[in-house]
């Protein structure tokens, strides 16, 4: 149904050639004849030496110094070439860092979905490029939204993206859902919606959010989310002394007239982790899809951050993926 692609990780902190520790949820898609990759990498003091050290009370925390945005392209999407330069990397006095890249091609220009934090809060951010190595930021949300990802066209004559708000005075700790939004020039955005709540997803309990931008087939949009499972029982390790928390990846299918609108969402998981790069890292079992191509073959590559240390691709049949979105319990 989907495999792993044998290269995986495709992309890692040794491949970069400037400072380099973490690489993972990049945004990935297609533009003027090759691939194209936006990567989150958080560069880090130490080495593993130094986690193990801390965890064991030898040290103090060997936190990220810095956080960029790299660039890289390919011509058959898992043998990447690296700028000599991360492509961007914001630091003032008010904003701390920028990251979580997603890229949609909408009319022919790459888009650019992005978290920003800021010390009032973490805002969802729009920006567009044609080199990608400027950014014109379009659109901020107010504090606090992230996870934002475009379709790739407008719908009845409107612009249209998935989001997650963090409500946390209304709906608790990490009870986060996905919802939408509309916008007449991907400036000014309203009519938000509900889309998915997490009590909706069967193999969530915590918060679940918008992965890659969705791609388009015949019976409707092809979109990917994550969803975190939490057991305080439970510490996944890694290099933080406790992690509970549990990152799968689901998928559904969203009504091509009204994308608010869910046709079905398969009941099981599309990617757990189980391969030792996604079981073992700087948090552990940890799947976060960022990119997702759907080739002219029928081929879906999709691109994932692998727990939250390095990147990897796996591949599946479109028709494959449509037959996990067919039941019809899960349903909107």
């Amino acid at each position: 149904m989907i495999t792993r692609h044998p290269s995986n990780p495709i992309l890692q902190g040794k491949d970069i050639p400037y400072p380099a520790s973490l690489i993972f949820n990049a945004g990935v898609a297609k533009f003027e004849g090759r691939y194209v990759m936006i990567f989150r990498n958080d560069a880090c003091e130490g080495n593993e030496d130094s986690w193990k050290e801390w965890r064991e009370g030898k040290r103090e925390l060997p936190a990220p110094f810095e956080t960029n945005l790299g660039f890289a392209t390919s011509q058959d999407g898992v043998r990447w070439e690296v700028a000599p330069k991360p492509c961007w990397k914001v630091k003032t006095d008010e904003i701390l860092r920028v990251y979580d890249p997603r890229i949609t091609i909408i009319e022919g220009v790459p888009h650019i979905c992005f978290a920003m934090d800021t010390r009032h809060g973490v805002r969802g951010g729009i920006a567009r490029t044609t080199d990608f190595s400027n950014f014109e930021i379009l659109s901020l949300s107010t504090p606090d939204n992230r996870n934002m990802v475009l379709f790739p066209e407008k719908i009845a004559g409107r612009y249209f993206r998935l989001e997650r708000p963090f409500p946390v005075y209304s709906r608790g700790r990490d009870r986060f859902d996905i919802w939408s939004g509309f916008s007449p020039d991907l400036r000014y955005w309203g009519d938000h919606e509900l889309v998915l709540g997490v009590e909706d997803v069967p193999f969530a309990n915590d918060k679940i959010g918008p992965a890659a931008p969705p791609i388009k087939t015949a019976k409707g949009w092809l979109t990917t989310f994550h969803s975190v499972r939490r057991d305080p029982e439970v510490n996944l390790g890694g290099w933080e002394k406790s992690w509970t928390k549990r990152y799968d990846a689901g998928i559904m299918l969203l009504d091509l007239e009204n994308p608010t609108r869910i046709v079905g969402m398969s009941k099981q998981p599309l990617l757990s982790g189980e391969a030792p790069y996604e079981r073992h890292g700087f948090r552990n079992d940890v799947i976060f899809p960022g990119g997702m191509i759907l080739e002219d073959s029928g081929e879906v590559k999709i691109y994932y951050g692998a727990a939250d240390a390095v990147e990897a691709l796996a591949t599946a049949h479109v028709d494959d993926l449509l037959k996990l979105c067919t039941e019809p319990r899960f349903a909107k």
